[in-house]
């Protein structure tokens, strides 16, 4: 039976008289004679012009079709690069944007960030991937006609754009070194990095003032060797709540006079390897004390760390039918002496900190107790040949790496185990130690161990 009667029998005649029209406009195309050339692609308004044809397959049709185009892929046909990006309509031009956003928030290791772009671009419009990677293949291939011959370096427009970011990034950043207008001696009133940056935009003439302007300011009478000369007798802490006041406190408190004995006292042996490297310290900081005192690694001598370990042990009650546990807490103490030694504790939580360290002294003899040598390399704090005083027969001594930490910047109050080994002393084989159970040592300063 022709196919023309069976689908008038099932379907309505409309539909029918619309099938032929369309196959009558098909046959006349393919009739008609061709005006173009052969390797040149019809216009779009041709495309446009045509409906869709409404065909409907089957499964099985559907299935042979895909495996040939799988084993048969058609030809694509890339544009040439001088025709530049293929114009996108406006909704995909900004889904394509938020794309490129989420990758360039992907390749700084901001994934947060990077996943809510990812999703607000693809809801924007599910197909903005494809686009993405047409559009940076599309400006590659420009990017390669336009360079030189001889180079083989490909650059994206994201790695472009971050480039140029960066590259405007150093230019705004002014690390020269600016005098403040401090009373300096030797003119040690060098400021470095983001803080001479702002001294520089402050006027010259700075003033202490008064909230009350009826009542006066006496420190306004002091001139800034005396004050200079007042905040060399106190503390870092001290100096840096001082500077908290307004501008001129802070001027006043970067005066190098002020924090170059401070820095001159901590950063000798074991601190440093010689002393020849504090020239070459105060070099590369660029005679900046405070900003050696702040950032370079040091041990702390005014406290001590504590750690404070827990354990659970497992125990025996009368009724079998209740389990007992245990919850064990003992502390580790280390107090850093400036000629070289360290004093190591191990107590258990009888003898809580407020009790051991007023007795936390080279003097001290009782069970846990020992003494050793350091030294600080880096960030790495090196413990070695930890002895029991009290001990007159002693075959093993303990040794101890630490990483040394800030939290926050300039602290230094945190100790890290890395290494805790046990060393036979007639052989000097180091047999390491389990630190399942052992945390982090945590600065506490100390006023006086009286």
């Amino acid at each position: 039976m022709p196919v023309s009667s069976q689908v008038s029998s099932e379907e309505p005649e409309e539909l029918v008289r619309f099938r032929e029209q369309w196959l009558a406009e098909v046959r006349s195309k393919k009739k008609a004679p061709q005006s173009q050339d052969a390797g040149s692609a019809p216009p779009a308004a041709a495309f446009e012009a045509l409906p869709p044809p409404q065909v409907l397959l089957r499964p099985a049709t559907i299935h042979h079709v895909q495996a040939a185009i799988h084993h048969n892929p058609p030809a694509v046909r890339r544009l040439p690069s001088s025709i530049g990006p293929a114009p996108l309509g406006p909704a995909l031009q900004r889904a394509v944007e938020v794309y490129r956003k989420a990758v360039q928030h992907e390749q700084r290791s901001e994934l947060d960030d990077a996943l809510h772009l990812y999703r607000s671009a693809f809801r924007m419009d599910p197909n903005v991937d494809r686009a993405y990677q047409m559009v940076e293949d599309q400006l590659q291939a420009a990017a390669l006609a336009s360079a030189p011959p001889k180079t083989h370096h490909r650059m994206t427009s994201s790695a472009a754009t971050n480039v140029d970011a960066i590259v405007e990034g150093l230019q705004n950043v002014d690390l020269a070194a600016v005098h403040a207008p401090v009373a300096r001696t030797r003119g040690e009133g060098l400021v470095t990095g983001t803080l001479a940056k702002l001294i520089s935009s402050w006027p010259k003439d700075l003033s202490f003032e008064a909230e009350d302007e009826q009542e006066g300011v006496p420190i306004q009478l002091l001139p800034n060797e005396l004050l200079t000369m007042i905040l060399r007798s106190l503390d870092h802490l001290a100096i840096e709540r001082f500077a908290q006041v307004n501008r001129k406190a802070r001027v006043v408190t970067l005066d190098g006079s002020i924090w170059r004995p401070m820095v001159q006292s901590v950063l000798k042996p074991p601190q440093i390897p010689t002393e020849g490297e504090f020239e070459a310290l105060v070099l590369k900081y660029m005679t900046d004390y405070r900003c050696i005192y702040i950032e370079h690694p040091r041990i702390r001598y005014d406290g001590v760390y504590i750690a404070v370990c827990h354990y659970i042990r497992n125990g025996v009650g009368e009724n079998a039918w209740i389990n007992y546990s245990h919850l064990v807490t003992y502390y580790r103490y280390l107090r850093f002496l400036p000629d070289g030694q360290v004093l190591s504790l191990l107590a258990n939580e009888g003898l809580g900190p407020q009790q051991v360290i007023p007795l936390l002294k080279p003097s001290l003899r009782m069970k846990g107790f020992f003494i050793g040598t350091w030294y600080l390399e880096g960030t790495t704090v090196h413990i070695e040949d930890l002895l029991e005083p009290a001990s007159t027969d002693t075959r093993y001594s303990f040794q101890m790496i630490l990483d040394l930490r800030s939290r926050p910047l300039g602290r230094w109050n945190r100790l890290d185990f890395r290494e805790y080994d046990s060393v036979y002393i007639e052989s000097g084989e180091a047999t390491p130690l389990a630190l399942k159970n052992e945390r982090p040592f945590w600065f506490s300063k100390v006023r006086s161990y009286v």
